[in-house]
């Protein structure tokens, strides 16, 4: 089996939304799609979706890359999915959500020729899934518990929210929301590193009456030591995002025993096989994981729904981002339960069993690169 052709798509989809975070906003998917044929007719399927401030990457730079990795591979066997991205990650050093997009490509070429899901060819089976939902930074507590009010009327059991405003605003925003669902449902709260030290020891010892599940991201990025220092000083939980991209960011969080969760995102760590990696050293360290998402269609959120299903180590899901869409572009792929808020199934379908719909794909720009 060889790679025949490779087509680059860009497409935009407008948000219901804008979602604020201390350090962006997001208020767009502006994402790159890579299909990968091969020489007998299996076509993979993968989804960039960049947000710089995270990834330092941008739709542009996905879009135009994208013909140098498709070169890369071109004519290669895409079955050897393993040494292709070991090809792919010699080409550049950045553009994790390209190569994360080609990653996904492959294992759903792989997934397809050995007739499996790709949750079983990871050697997992089906089990229950349920998404959290994201509440971005509002410009007041009304608007907050409004944006709640949405969130329970769909049915979610669990919510999320975005802190890392100054001083301890943040606080009245957790106290109100925990106020309205009442003891039982699951709070968490990400800072996308918008706190200080101080300003994060702070603001968690004020929040611990409302029972977080974790603080995720609290402090800068690559501030490890006071990762580990506020894991001392507070009862909350310590779930790092930002902080690992890779199996190398992994372990030294896990040997320093800085978190008790990891974050994976197939589009911070480049694909499947590094999601594996880290995932297999936050499980030696006796790290939980989360998995989490940009802005991608169901089309990406299908290959993390995979992976989850996959792992039981990784228990906390943030796959929300198909909710706050205006345009489903998808065809199969994971199915989001209507009556049971957050609730996610997948097919049984070999590989990642979603593809982008040809008729949105008819108005996007595009362009293949064919052996």
């Amino acid at each position: 089996m060889k790679i025949s052709c490779i087509d680059i798509y860009k497409f935009n989809i407008e948000l219901t939304q804008p979602t604020v975070v201390p350090i962006g906003i997001l208020d767009a998917a502006n994402n790159v799609a890579v299909r990968i044929t091969t020489d007998n007719g299996i076509q993979g399927w993968g989804e960039a979706s960049p947000f710089a401030p995270i990834t330092f990457d941008t739709q542009e730079s996905n879009y135009d890359n994208a013909r140098g990795l498709a070169l890369t591979i071109l004519g290669k066997d895409p079955l050897a999915v393993e040494t292709r991205m070991q090809e792919i990650n010699a080409e550049t050093i950045g553009e994790p959500s390209l190569r994360s997009a080609f990653d996904m490509a492959l294992y759903d070429i792989l997934g397809q020729a050995a007739g499996l899901p790709l949750y079983a060819l990871l050697g997992g089976e089906q089990r229950p899934l349920r998404t959290d939902f994201t509440i971005g930074m509002q410009e007041t507590v009304a608007k907050t518990l409004e944006r709640l009010d949405e969130c329970l009327s769909m049915g979610f059991n669990e919510v999320k929210l975005k802190v890392g405003r100054p001083g301890l605003a943040d606080v009245e925003h957790v106290a109100a929301v925990r106020k309205r669902i009442g003891p039982d449902m699951a709070i968490k709260v990400d800072s996308n590193q918008g706190w200080d030290f101080p300003t994060a020891v702070a603001n968690l010892r004020a929040m611990e009456p409302f029972n977080l599940q974790y603080s995720e991201q609290p402090l800068a990025a690559r501030d490890f030591e006071n990762l580990r220092r506020l894991r001392e000083k507070v009862d909350t939980p310590i779930c790092a995002d930002e902080s690992v991209f890779d199996d190398r960011d992994a372990l030294k969080l896990g040997s320093m025993g800085a978190v008790d969760y990891l974050n994976i995102k197939l589009g911070k760590s480049g694909g499947i096989g590094m999601a594996l990696r880290i995932e297999a050293i936050a499980k030696a360290a006796g790290c939980q994981c989360m998995i989490g998402c940009f802005a991608e269609s169901r089309l990406g959120l299908t290959a993390a729904a995979h992976l989850a299903t996959a792992r039981p180590n990784i228990n906390f899901l943030d796959l929300d981002s198909a909710y706050i869409l205006k345009v489903d572009p998808v065809e199969g792929g994971m199915r989001l339960d209507e009556t049971v808020g957050g609730s996610i199934s997948l097919p049984d379908t070999p590989g990642l069993g979603a593809s982008i719909k040809e008729d949105f794909l008819q108005s996007c720009e595009h362009y293949a690169v064919k052996a």
